[in-house]
Formats: structure tokens, C-alpha cells, sequence
């Protein structure tokens, strides 16, 4: 986080890598990655210092008053660790062959019920979806509207997630439970920047905890815990079974696996139908022949609810559709918006998920806005075969027409947009094999993954970009115009990952494509081909990239003319491949003409044309011109913040080099507090392991290891060079 002085403001001071300068605004990264920083206002980062959270604050998604059996060694255990680390991840026996990675061994469970029973111990309670970091964005924005309503309800999500991190840094003592983590290391950022409480995280992941926090893995329950539990929901708490009935809901229960999520269903569908526990394992033993040695766990779960969709769709018809429907989407907060189009009226919907619920097959949020369907109901259902003649497995066409249907028109940041983003992404993931295409579908996914580039995170649209790519492939051909913008947006999404691997041959495909379909002079083919020759350029190989954007400056020129800003950019991109190589007599005219030509033709603060004035300064820095060097860092710097923002990306670039310039001229004093303040600032917005805050660290200390060698002139000390760093390459934008 970084703080900055209120406009017209006296200039608020905030010293260390945590402080925060209450009369400005500040910055607050709210990802790892370092994709989103959100500046704060100064009332903002008031109310957040202010607020107090009222006492037993929480959000908890149910309460604890149900049946919990044969878990109290692991609340005990939890608590230790809890207490002793401050961090626990709840994980999955490695192995465990009765889920085989699935879900539904009761770690949500047992967070529910450590956190219900030690609330009180705790400022607040707060609960984040985790599947991935836009539902722990959305989760952080939620505590924001409930202990700030005097601000939160007119700022953006992004904007309170931000605020709630101010919060829990100012305020300790809280609990925070990362429900169903898939990725660990999407929880480094918060564990970092948010010490002083417990953490406390589920996940179906067994690998990938070392570094993050302890781990305490969760297996199946024991026989007799399982039997317990299946006959207090079969016959109803409080009665007690009778020998007979307790054998049969021991072999029930072995059959089942001892899964609690298995055994939960089974014991809903058995209290509401009256079905007797010998009669239930008859019925199973019909549908799997394949009895009780070796059963695969997968298979036997998707036995249980055959038989409790069977009893559903005998009550609500409709009621099926919508969970074949959800099968599809992310599991947790599916609007019910969402789900409307398949009923004909808000009663009809109520009904349907009402029949859901009792069964246990839906849960509800705190405001029944939003629907959740356990992921192992998700799995077992998408693994159905296709049963009608369209070729569609069962609910998918319905998914999909929804999804289309609820795509925001406006090409803004909305929470819309946020809201629908995990289910549009679980669409894209859950593709079946072989299941037919739809460009209406693809069109979706591209817009979506659209509006994840415009949020400078179009690495997280690789799923959506390869699943669009897919179906315009089998729709419309794999020469079609739309599949050879496709499969460059696909490779654009890879190189922004840094998987240049998957990049470079995804360029090189869609260049010999598009030259044959379009002709070696159109735009998008010389597109694809200045795509191409970066990404050749991040990878080192110049003596393909240089011929490449040579070829294509000269025809940028012929076709598009001498000042298109598509030519600026080849213009600039040629200069610095030449650079790059060591060729100065080249690199800095070129460079020199850019400029004058972005000034005017873009304006002389346009980004375009600051990193053409930055890499021009860099270029006489390399000829050792520094006369000419640091005057031009300085005012591109001063209008990188102006333009950009403090926290900004570039700026941080522009702030870097101007650190290495002055060292260059031996003016320490100046180059190591900017190093300090560069360093800090990169921490913060891309995360302590990004190539460029690696960069900065190796220069700040080169910088103090030059002062001590000023101090001690007899020791020979080879001479180092900081890194210098450009701003991106003007870049390759998905089409």
C-alpha cells in the first residue's frame, strides 16, 4: 500500500513497508499478481480506521446447531494450530481412496463449526469463497458494505475489497476462513499483508501448503461416527435405533463409503421418503451391480443421487432442469436472476429450489439471493451421457443459453461483471468432449475474456480464450476470420502469462494463416506479424525478431502510412529489438524520430508517448549521454505520476530507471532513498517475487553494496551495472 498526498492537501508523511498516512489517499493492492491497486480516498481510509466491528460480527453461511459427529479431535487439533501458528490449511488425506480429489469429506464442515464455537474469541468472523481470487475480491467487498454502509454502497467492488483490507490491518484479532482454495499460493498476498489474525483455509488440495500455512488433513469418518451420523438423520435426532436398524446402517454406511456429504444425502432422502435403511441398499444394489468389494467412491455417490433426483423429479419436474442447469456454473452464488429465464415465474423458481433444498442438493445465502450445489453434485452430474438427439449432455444447452442470455452489454466494469465472471469461466472449463459447438457460446466467452484483458488480467482469460477457440474451430473452420483472431488473442493471453512456449508456435500457426487467407499486406496479418516478433523478443531469439519488424515497419508504412500509430509502434518496437542487440547508431535516431512523431501525433502525455520519451532516455543512458539522460527521466517520471497514477506499473519502471541514472552519475544520496521507495512500492502492487520487484531489490542492493566500497576504497570490487528496465513494448492487444 502506498499513500500519497490529498490533493490541495497539507502532504501527509507515512514512513515503514505497513505505515499509512491518514490525510491522503492510499494505495491498497488487493491481489497477489499485482493486476488490481486501488487508491482509496482519504475519507475511505478514515471510516476504515474508525469503524469498529459490532461485537460477534460474522457471516457464517449456516449455523452450527446441526448434526456433528466424530470430528472433536479435529476442532481440537485445529484449535492448536490456530492459536500456535495463526495460519491452517484443512486438507484432503493424500491418496484417500473413497473421494478420489473430490469434495464432500466435511472440511467446510468442520471450518462452520470451529468458527461458530469460537466466534467470541474473535473481533469478527468473516467467510470468503475461494475458488479462485475474484470470489476473495468479492468476499473482502461484502465486509466492507457491512461495517462501512456509509461509504461502501457507492464505491465499486474493487474499491471495498481494498477498504476491508485497510480494515483488518488496522483492527486485529479477527478469524478469516478461505472456503475451497484451489490454487495456495492465491492466499500468499493476504497471509502477507494481513498478520495480525487467524487464517484459516479449506481445500480439496493436498500439495502446495509448504509454504503457505500448517496443514491438518481431514479423512473419511470412522465406522462408527458414520453409523451414528446416518441414523440420527435417517430416524430423526433424539431416536434411538434398534439393533436391527443399526446393522443395516453399518453396511449402509461401509457402502457409502463413510463420506460425510454421501451420508448426509442418504440420510435426507431416507427421513423424508420413509424409506427403510434395508430397502435403500437393495435399491442401490439394483442400480451398480458392481457390489460392495471395490467400488469406485465416484460411483457410488452418483448412486445416492440417482436415486434422491428420482424422488425430486417425482415432486418438481422443473426442479431437475435448474440443478442440471447449475451443474454447469461455478458452484457457489449463482443468482437466482441468473436462473429465472428457466422458469416462467419468481413462484415457479421458488418452488423448484425449494425442492432442491430439502433434499440437501441446494443451499441457499444468507439473503436467498443467491444458490450453491455442492461440487461433487457438479461432478456427478456433468459425467451423465448425452441423452437427446442434439447430442448435449443433460443441462449443458440450458447453461449456456443462460450464460448468453446474462452477458452485460456495456463494455464497462461493473458488478455485474464480476458477478457472472466465475460462472462464464466454470462454463468454459466444464466443456465436454466432443459437445456440440456454438459460435453464440464462443462470443460469449470472448467477451468475457474481453473484459478480463480491459482489467489488465488477461492471463486468468485462458481458459475462456481456449475454450472459444474450440468451438470457432469446429463452427466455423479452422481458417475462418473470427478463428485466426481467436487462436491471437489465445497466444496474446499465453505470452501475457509468460508462457512463451505455448505462444510463439500459437503466433507462428495464425501469421501462415492469416497470409494465406488475407494476404501478406493486410492489417491483421502485419498485426500478427509485429505479435509475433515480441514475442520472439521477450524470448531472446533477435536474429528472428529484428528481420521480422523490419518486414513489417516497411509495410505498416506502405499500408497504413508514416504516422499511424500502428507504424509509431512498430517504429519503437524495431528500435528497441536494435537496442537490445547493441546497435546505439540505430536504436537512438529511431528513437529520436519516434518521439517527435508520438508528440504529435498523439500528444505529449499519451502513455505511448512517455514510453517512447523513457525508452529514449534509456538509449542515451546505454551511450553513456547521461547529460541528455537524467533531465528526460525526470520529466517523464513526473508525468507518469500525473498521467498514471503513483503506483502505477510504469511509473514504477520510470521511477526505477531515473534510481539507476543517478547512480550511474554517482549521486547516491539521490539513487538509494528512490530505490527504497521503488522497492517498497513494487512489494506492494506485484508482489514480492515479480521479475521487476527482483529487479529492484538487485539494484537497491547494488546501490548499498557501491556506498561501501566508497567507504573502503582499497578493496578491489568488480564494478556492477543496475538493471535498467523498459515499459512494455506497445503492446499486442487481443482483437
Amino acid at each position: 500500500m502506498t499513500d500519497r498526498p490529498a490533493p490541495g492537501g497539507s502532504g501527509v508523511e507515512a514512513t515503514g513497508a505497513r505505515s499509512i498516512g491518514v490525510g491522503g489517499d492510499v494505495g491498497v493492492a488487493i491481489t497477489g499478481d499485482g493486476a488490481r491497486v486501488v487508491m482509496l480516498p482519504a475519507e475511505a481510509v478514515r471510516w476504515a480506521k474508525a469503524v469498529d466491528a459490532p461485537p460477534g460480527a460474522t457471516n457464517l453461511p449456516g449455523s452450527a446447531s446441526g448434526v456433528f459427529v466424530g470430528r472433536e479431535d479435529e476442532l481440537a487439533r485445529l484449535r492448536r494450530l490456530l492459536t500456535d501458528e495463526g495460519e491452517a490449511a484443512v486438507t484432503q488425506v493424500s491418496g484417500t481412496r473413497a473421494i478420489h480429489g473430490l469434495g464432500g469429506i466435511g472440511k467446510s464442515t468442520l471450518a462452520l463449526h470451529y468458527a461458530h464455537i469460537h466466534r467470541h474469541t474473535y473481533t469478527l468472523v468473516w467467510w470468503l469463497n475461494a475458488a479462485t481470487t475474484e470470489q476473495i475480491v468479492t468476499g473482502l467487498a461484502s465486509l466492507a458494505l457491512r461495517l462501512c454502509p456509509q461509504w461502501a454502497p457507492t464505491a465499486d467492488v474493487q474499491e471495498r475489497a481494498a477498504w476491508a483490507i485497510l480494515w483488518l490491518q488496522w483492527h486485529p484479532g479477527w478469524l478469516l476462513v478461505f472456503d475451497n482454495v484451489e490454487h495456495p499460493d492465491d492466499l500468499r498476498h493476504y497471509l502477507g499483508a494481513l498478520p495480525d489474525g487467524h487464517h484459516l483455509a479449506t481445500s480439496r488440495t493436498a500439495t502446495g501448503w509448504h509454504a503457505i500455512a500448517p496443514t491438518m488433513p481431514l479423512g473419511l469418518l470412522d465406522a462408527d461416527a458414520a453409523v451414528s451420523l446416518l441414523c440420527t438423520l435417517a430416524l430423526g435426532e433424539g431416536q434411538t435405533p434398534t439393533p436391527h436398524q443399526r446393522e443395516e446402517a453399518d453396511a449402509l454406511a461401509a457402502e457409502l463409503g463413510y463420506l460425510p456429504l454421501a451420508l448426509e444425502q442418504a440420510g435426507a432422502y431416507l427421513f423424508e421418503t420413509g424409506t427403510e435403511l434395508a430397502d435403500y441398499r437393495t435399491l442401490l444394489g439394483q442400480v451398480m451391480d458392481t457390489a460392495v468389494g471395490g467400488i469406485d467412491p465416484e460411483r457410488t455417490i452418483a448412486r445416492i443421487w440417482r436415486h434422491t433426483l428420482t424422488a425430486v423429479e417425482h415432486r418438481n419436474p422443473r426442479a431437475v432442469t435448474l440443478l442440471d442447469a447449475m451443474a454447469w456454473l461455478a458452484p457457489d452464488d449463482i443468482p437466482r436472476t441468473l436462473l429465472a429465464p428457466l422458469c416462467p415465474d419468481t413462484r415457479t423458481l421458488g418452488e423448484a429450489l425449494g425442492a432442491l433444498h430439502s433434499y440437501n442438493m441446494i443451499s441457499y445465502s444468507a439473503d436467498r439471493h443467491a444458490i450453491s450445489v455442492h461440487r461433487l453434485v457438479q461432478t456427478v452430474l456433468q459425467h451423465r451421457p448425452a441423452t437427446g438427439p442434439d447430442g448435449h449432455p443433460p443441462g449443458r444447452q440450458d447453461a449456456e443459453h443462460l450464460i448468453r442470455q446474462a452477458i452485460p452489454t456495456e463494455d464497462t466494469n461493473t458488478p455485474q461483471w464480476e458477478r457472472l465472471l466465475p460462472h462464464v469461466v466454470a462454463l468454459a472449463a466444464s466443456t465436454p468432449p466432443h459437445s456440440p459447438a456454438s459460435t453464440e457460446t464462443a462470443d460469449a466467452f470472448h467477451a468475457t475474456a474481453q473484459y478480463l484483458y480491459r482489467q489488465g488480467r488477461d492471463a486468468h482469460s485462458i481458459p475462456l480464450r481456449t475454450a472459444a477457440l474450440t468451438q470457432y474451430e469446429q463452427e466455423l473452420g479452422d481458417i475462418h476470420p473470427d478463428t485466426l483472431t481467436s487462436r491471437n488473442n489465445l497466444a496474446l493471453a499465453y505470452k501475457s502469462a509468460g508462457d512463451l512456449n505455448r505462444a510463439i508456435p500459437l503466433y507462428e500457426a495464425t501469421l501462415t494463416q492469416r497470409e494465406q487467407v488475407l494476404g501478406d499486406i493486410h492489417p491483421s496479418t502485419l498485426n500478427s506479424r509485429n505479435n509475433l516478433a515480441l514475442a520472439y523478443k521477450s524470448a531472446g531469439d533477435l536474429n528472428r525478431a529484428i528481420p521480422l519488424y523490419e518486414a513489417t515497419l516497411t509495410q505498416r508504412e506502405q499500408v497504413l502510412g508514416d504516422t499511424h500509430p500502428d507504424t509509431l509502434t512498430s517504429r519503437n518496437n524495431l528500435a528497441l529489438a536494435y537496442q537490445s542487440a547493441g546497435d546505439l547508431d540505430r536504436t537512438i535516431p529511431l528513437l529520436e524520430a519516434t518521439l517527435t512523431q508520438y508528440e504529435q501525433v498523439l500528444g505529449d502525455t499519451h502513455p505511448n508517448t512517455l514510453n517512447s520519451r523513457n525508452n529514449l532516455a534509456l538509449a542515451y543512458q546505454s551511450a553513456g549521454d547521461l547529460d541528455r539522460t537524467i533531465p528526460l527521466l525526470e520529466a517523464t517520471l513526473t508525468q507518469y505520476e500525473q498521467v498514471l497514477g503513483d503506483t502505477h506499473p510504469s511509473t514504477l519502471t520510470s521511477r526505477n530507471n531515473l534510481a539507476t541514472a543517478y547512480q550511474s552519475a554517482g549521486d547516491l544520496d539521490r539513487a538509494i532513498p528512490l530505490y527504497e521507495a521503488t522497492l517498497t512500492q513494487y512489494e506492494q502492487v506485484l508482489g514480492d517475487t515479480h521479475p521487476s520487484t527482483l529487479t529492484s531489490r538487485n539494484n537497491l542492493a547494488t546501490a548499498r553494496k557501491a556506498t561501501q566500497t566508497v567507504q573502503q576504497p582499497d578493496t578491489a570490487t568488480p564494478a556492477t551495472t543496475p538493471d535498467l528496465q523498459h515499459p512494455s513494448d506497445p503492446p499486442d492487444q487481443p482483437e
